[in-house]
Formats: structure tokens, sequence, C-alpha cells
């Protein structure tokens, strides 16, 4: 980009002694004071044309749009680092306890836009914090943006022309529900949302607090994770998270990659799954609704 400078040129021709009439020969104490030059902020309740790649956002690609016009992501909240967290000579690292304390800001403020836990939703959340060079100009805010996604399985975004705001209320199209699990062997190999009033095998269920471990210990403890979805299924259903919930239904979970698990993501998004077809929700149904088998 072309940056134009601008300067002033001040030429003072001397006629002898004396000044230029109508002046008193002094050559700053008629100027203004200069302003503080403002370090630029996002806004908030902006959409985006083009999501941003990786976790660093510039001035240059800066181009919000109307949420009425086709975009992919939306700014919900944009906080600000304050005290030790701001005072580091670059932005804090994506795996760094500081950068943890925007993600679980931008996750309580995801849920209050949209009405309900964002993870219930075909939704995505992404933190975006200033480039170097803005950090060293005094910028300490980031960014919180949301995205539709089309399917569980995807990494692609949806292009929207309306806003997120409220979009997770009861009844919303974007809500996980019911699904039937197309296999490829012993994996899902795709969610098919279906109608929970349809056949189908797999229902959301609600999201499992991951602990505090290495990202390599959770990945390969697949069974703590289970246990910790069939609570949720317990919960969800009304029954007893006791010695009968693994006759009661298998899980299936998604879990945070290894990048979202640095910024401090630690949401499951807990299925249950069934053997067998089922016809209606089994929210709570209770015992009756899933009978030991």
């Amino acid at each position: 980009m072309r940056r134009w400078a601008f300067v002033v040129v001040v030429v003072l021709f001397a006629a002898g002694c004396g000044g230029p009439a109508g002046t008193d020969g002094s050559l700053v104490d008629d100027w203004s004071a200069q302003a503080e030059p403002k370090v630029f902020v996002p806004a908030a309740e902006t959409c985006h044309p083009i999501s941003s790649e990786g976790s660093t956002t510039y001035l240059v690609t800066y181009n919000p749009v109307d949420c009425g016009e086709s975009h992919s992501s939306e700014t919900v909240h944009v906080g600000q680092f304050g005290g030790a967290n701001a005072s580091g000579s670059k932005p804090p690292g994506t795996s760094s306890p500081i950068a943890r304390t925007a993600f679980n800001e931008c996750d309580a403020k995801a849920t209050e836009y949209v009405g309900a836990p964002w993870r219930s939703g075909r939704l995505y959340l992404t933190v975006m914090l200033p480039s170097n060079a803005a950090w060293s100009g005094g910028a300490r805010w980031f960014r919180c943006d949301l995205s539709e996604i089309p399917d569980l399985e995807s990494n692609n975004f949806v292009r929207r022309t309306a806003s997120l705001r409220g979009t997770l209320k009861a009844g919303s199209p974007l809500a996980h529900g019911c699904y039937q699990p197309v296999m490829k062997g012993d994996d899902v190999d795709v969610m098919k949302r279906v109608d929970c009033g349809q056949a189908h095998r797999a229902e959301f269920v609600g999201v499992w607090a991951a602990p505090e471990t290495p990202y390599a210990d959770f990945e390969k403890n697949d069974e703590r994770t289970h246990r910790g979805c069939l609570g949720v299924v317990a919960s969800y259903a009304k029954v007893s998270n006791d010695g009968n919930m693994k006759y009661r239904a298998g899980t299936i979970f998604y879990y945070p990659t290894e990048y979202e698990w640095g910024w401090g993501d630690r949401g499951v998004k807990c299925f249950m799954w069934s053997d067998r077809d089922l016809k209606k929700s089994i929210k709570g149904a209770g015992p009756s609704g899933l009978p030991i088998r």
C-alpha cells in the first residue's frame, strides 16, 4: 500500500530585522497543541467478508461490512489485555496463559451473544490478536470472531447475510440435535443431521470440560473422555450416572485440535450413541427412554 507523506514547509524570508506585518515574530506560541495519537481498536458486532487466516489480524485487511451483506465471520466481542498481561514487548503466544485469558473471555461472550453455549451449534470461535507492529504502537485488544460451519466435519465457513446474535435460542436450525452416523469401518465418517422423529442413533447431549493435562495425554485417553461424555448423557437423559451407564448408551465425541487446546479450549462435544434406531429425543426421558441393554 502506498503511503502519502504530507510535508508542510515554512520558508521565512528575512527583511531587515522586522517580521511581516501582523506577526509577532514568534514561531511557536500561536500553534495549538497536537492531539495524542489514537490506537486503532476494532469494533464489536461487525461482520467481515473474509475470515482471517491464523490468529493475527492487520489493519490493512480490516474491512467490516454490514451483517446484512455477505460475510464469513462476525466479531461478537472486543476485549482488552490489562495489567501484567499487557506488559509484554509483543502479543502473547497462542499457547500462553495470557492468550488463554483472552480465549476464556471470548468463550463466555460468544455464548452470551448467541443465546446458548456456542459449541451446542454449528459455530466456530476464533480469537484474533493485533500484529507485532500494532502491539508496539500500543494496541492491547483481542477480537472474538464467530463463524457458521456447515457440519461437524467441515473446516469451511458458511457465508451468511444475517447476524449470529441470538441464533442459538430454542428451535435454532444451527443447534445440534439428532444424527444418523455414516460409518466407515468402526469410525464415524459423517454425522448426518436428521429430525429426532426420524430414525437416528446419535443425539447431541452437551459439552464435557476436559481436564488440565498435556494435549498428548488427553488425546490418547479416549476412555476418560468417553466416561466424561457418559456423565453428560446421564444428565441430559435424567438417569443415574452409575455403573449401569455403559449398558445404557455409547458416546461419540468431537474434541479440540492441538492448536485449539493451546488457546485453552477444553470443550468436548458429546453425543449419545445407540446401537439401535431411535425415533424420539432422549432428553429427560429417564431410565425407560435409555434402558439397560
